[in-house]
C-alpha cells in the first residue's frame, strides 16, 4: 500500500492541475472569509444576531467547490486519457488504487483547508472588532484557544477533507468528469435549495439533517439549539455520504472494465 500511495502522490505533485487547485482552495477560502467579515457591520445600539466564527468561515462554502473538482479530476482524468489501464495493470488491487487516490486527495484538501481556514480566522480576528463585533459588546475575540472557535475551525478542515472523499467516490462511480462534478456540486449546493423549497416545516427540518451540507453545522458557535442537527452529528452525516460514495465507487471499480 505504501508503494501505491507513493505512486499516486507522485502523480499529484508532478501535474500542474492539482497545484493550481490547491492554491485556489487556500485563496478562495481565505479571501471570501475576509470579504464576508469586511462586509458585515453591527451598528452601535443594535442587536446583531450574527455568529462571528461562522461568518469568518464563509469561504469554506466556496473552497469546497474547488475541492470537489480536485477530487473528481484525480480519478476521472485517468479515464479520459485511458491511463487508468496502465495504473490497474501495475496495481491489480483496484481497492488499493482508489484508497490511495482518496488518501492523497483528502490529505491535500486537509492541508489546503487548514491554511485557508487559519487565514480566515486571523482575518476575522483583525477585522470584526472594528465593525462592531467587539468584546465590549459581548462578541469574544476570535482565537483558536477558544474551544468553540477551535471546534468550528478544525471541523471545517475535516469538512473539506470529507468533501474530497465524497467527490473521489462519485468520480470512481461515474468516471465522466463533467457529470461527476455536476453530481457532487448538486449534492452540496442544489440539494439544500430543493430542501428549502419544501413547504412543510417538519419535513424540511428532517431533510436538512441528512444532506451533505449538514456538515457545515460544525461551524456554528451560537444558537446551537435551533440547529436541525448538532455540529458533530452533522459532520457525521457528511462522513456517511463520503463513505457510501467511496463504497459505491470501489464496487464499480472492481466490477466494471476499465
Amino acid at each position: 500500500m505504501t508503494r501505491v500511495l507513493h505512486a499516486e502522490w507522485t502523480k499529484l505533485r508532478t501535474t500542474g492541475g492539482p497545484a493550481w487547485l490547491f492554491g485556489a482552495v487556500v485563496l478562495l477560502t481565505a479571501a471570501i472569509g475576509a470579504a464576508a467579515a469586511a462586509a458585515t457591520r453591527c451598528p452601535a445600539g443594535l442587536t446583531c444576531p450574527v455568529d462571528p466564527v461562522k461568518l469568518s468561515l464563509t469561504g469554506v462554502q466556496a473552497g469546497q467547490a474547488v475541492v470537489a473538482v480536485l477530487g473528481v479530476l484525480v480519478v476521472s482524468a485517468e479515464y479520459s486519457t485511458r491511463m487508468i489501464q496502465v495504473t490497474l495493470a501495475a496495481v491489480p488491487g483496484r481497492s488499493a488504487v482508489l484508497g490511495a487516490k482518496a488518501a492523497c486527495v483528502a490529505g491535500l484538501a486537509l492541508l489546503a483547508g487548514a491554511l485557508g481556514i487559519a487565514a480566515s480566522v486571523l482575518a476575522g480576528r483583525l477585522i470584526l472588532p472594528g465593525h462592531g463585533f467587539a468584546a465590549a459588546r459581548g462578541f469574544p475575540v476570535l482565537s483558536l484557544s477558544d474551544s468553540l472557535v477551535l471546534r468550528a475551525a478544525a471541523g471545517s478542515v475535516l469538512y473539506l477533507g470529507l468533501i474530497a472523499l465524497l467527490s473521489t467516490g462519485i468520480a470512481a462511480l461515474i468516471r465522466d468528469s463533467a457529470v461527476a462534478i455536476g453530481v457532487t456540486l448538486g449534492l452540496v449546493y442544489l440539494f439544500p435549495v430543493v430542501t428549502a423549497l419544501i413547504s412543510n416545516a417538519t419535513w424540511q427540518r428532517r431533510l436538512e439533517r441528512y444532506t451533505p451540507m449538514a456538515g457545515l453545522n460544525i461551524q456554528a458557535t451560537t444558537g446551537l439549539r435551533s440547529l436541525p442537527i448538532s455540529p458533530w452529528a452533522g459532520l457525521g452525516v457528511l462522513a456517511a455520504w463520503a463513505a457510501a460514495a467511496l463504497l459505491a465507487g470501489g464496487l464499480a471499480l472492481r466490477l466494471r472494465d476499465a
